[in-house]
């Protein structure tokens, strides 16, 4: 559910909690800043929410970049280490 659809949704809601009987005013008053008080904390959380997947979402970037960077390096070092024609210790041929 988008945050308007939300909000008209809310807002429908109070209105009819508004149009109550007056009979219990306080109980429909209380009723109504909780409401509200609950769709701000769910706004809040979805926020941090949303925060925290952007934060996962740059550090899995990060986490990659690392990895193909370690792989080229591997790759090059490799290529290097075939290339030397004595890459093993030496073994005397003197006996």
């Amino acid at each position: 559910m988008d945050e308007r659809k939300l909000q008209t949704t809310l807002d429908e809601l109070l209105g009819e909690i508004g149009s109550l009987p007056q009979s219990d005013g306080t109980g429909r008053d209380a009723l109504t800043h909780e409401t509200r008080e609950h769709h701000e904390k769910l706004k809040q959380s979805v926020t941090n929410l949303q925060g925290s997947m952007d934060h996962l979402r740059l550090s899995i970037k990060y986490l990659l970049f690392d990895l193909e960077a370690t792989r080229r390096e591997n790759a090059y070092l490799r290529s290097m280490l075939e290339e030397e024609p004595d890459a093993g210790p030496s073994e005397s041929s003197e006996e």
